[in-house]
């Protein structure tokens, strides 16, 4: 799939606990720049067929659940592998450095969900 999917409250947890091996949420906003910049960079990671489900939630529409996994600034990243959350990650919107950060992140055990 190369198209970032749209996740909501409704379907938020239910959907993560069924999708299987790594899923990335970005949690985005309509006027954020940087946003942008980051979904482009991921988009460029499903075109090259990066092994990758990649979940897009607006913060402004879908408060509740930025503020569950504490994002003050956009955009909030956070990978999942098999359901389970790993942790949030913190790098460049750049597609190399976007999969260097969830190597690393996956090469740790799973944590607790915020």
């Amino acid at each position: 799939m190369t198209r970032i999917q749209t996740l909501d409250q409704f379907n938020f947890h239910h959907t993560l606990e069924e999708t299987p091996g790594i899923a990335l949420v970005v949690i985005t906003g309509p006027d954020c720049g940087a946003c942008r910049m980051m979904k482009q960079a991921l988009k460029v990671l499903l075109e090259l067929g990066e092994a990758l489900t990649v979940y897009e939630v607006d913060a402004e529409q879908d408060g509740g659940i930025a503020e569950e996994f504490g994002v003050f600034h956009l955009p909030g990243l956070f990978v999942f592998r098999d359901g389970h959350f790993h942790a949030p990650l913190e790098v460049e919107a750049l597609p190399e450095k976007i999969t260097q950060g969830i190597e690393t992140i996956l090469a740790a055990p799973a944590q607790d969900s915020p």
